[in-house]
């Protein structure tokens, strides 16, 4: 398997929503195929923000994870973080006003101590390396208020090989080839000549439930697993000492 190819912003590299200067809404439209949302609407009713509320997402992306939040509940504050700035500005589009966006990386949360009720997180975790995984976690420790519950979603388990994961994945790999072949997704330093692979690098949940406990999470527990078209989905969840 091929290494995706990845961008950078501030020295730093991150996997874009999209390779090379691909339009966003593919991404959407891409996430709308794969049957997404279920998961994130599954995610926000997890989380249950407390009435008036403050919600963070690490890894927002395009903003559909917060945009079924704004959707359910209009009177919780919202933040979004990504390191992509062209995701960030087509969740803008998507988002009311209110929502604050930041463009940064996870382990570097620009919030002070004790700020939010809620952090979420999307298909977003598996693809940091173990490191940036712990310091990450470490960061929502940090901001959750006492009491506060970290919710997550990511991939579990072995790789689907299924058709429309195959599907998917030559979808995006068509993309990249295009937009390399008009002279885009070069000069950032990271991942040239690579395939953007839209499936994921799948580790156990276990792990991220061994990690949030690391991080000074309690009660950090897989709540339900679900079938999806790269596989399973794994919904965690872990709470911040009150």
């Amino acid at each position: 398997m091929t290494e995706p190819e990845r961008a950078s912003t501030g020295g730093r590299a991150y996997l874009p929503g999209m390779p090379g200067e691909a339009p966003q809404v593919l991404y959407d439209v891409m996430s709308r195929l794969l049957g997404a949302g279920p998961s994130h609407r599954r995610l926000v009713a997890q989380a249950a923000p407390p009435p008036g509320g403050r919600v963070l997402e690490i890894g927002c992306g395009t903003g559909n994870v917060l945009a079924a939040v704004a959707r359910s509940r209009p009177d919780v504050a919202l933040i979004g973080l990504d390191p992509d700035p062209a995701a960030l500005a087509r969740a803008r589009t998507k988002l009311p006003a209110s929502v604050r966006l930041e463009q940064g990386f996870a382990d570097d949360l620009p919030l002070p101590d004790d700020d939010v009720d809620r952090v979420l997180s999307s298909l977003m975790l598996h693809h940091l390396p173990a490191d940036q995984q712990t310091a990450a976690l470490r960061e929502v420790r940090r901001v959750l208020r006492p009491g506060g519950t970290v919710h997550i979603v990511d991939t579990d388990g072995e790789r689907s090989t299924g058709p429309l994961a195959r599907l998917a994945g030559a979808a995006m790999h068509a993309i990249s080839r295009v937009k390399r072949s008009e002279g885009h997704g070069h000069g950032h330093g990271h991942g040239h000549g690579h395939e953007h692979d839209l499936r994921p690098q799948l580790s156990p949940v276990d792990d991220t439930v061994a990690l949030l406990a690391g991080a000074g999470f309690v009660d950090a527990e897989v709540v339900e697993r679900r079938r999806w078209v790269f596989g399973t989905l794994a919904f965690t969840r872990a709470r911040v000492p009150a």
